[in-house]
């Protein structure tokens, strides 16, 4: 189920990357694959937003 997106990020203790990317997909649906300006700020949030709250891999040994 998708809801609407907000126009401000929660933090990533509040959020799963699941939920973060999930609306990063809607707004993109919703552009048509076209940004605009308004759109690509909300966009470089919800990335950072999502790169915060994605579980973090080891490196390799």
């Amino acid at each position: 189920m998708l809801h609407s997106m907000s126009t401000t990020v929660e933090s990533s203790s509040e959020r799963s990357a699941d939920e973060v990317n999930e609306e990063i997909r809607a707004l993109w649906r919703r552009s048509g694959g076209t940004l605009s300006v308004e759109q690509r700020e909300v966009y470089q949030r919800l990335v950072l937003e999502w790169a915060s709250a994605a579980p973090q891999s080891a490196p390799a040994a």
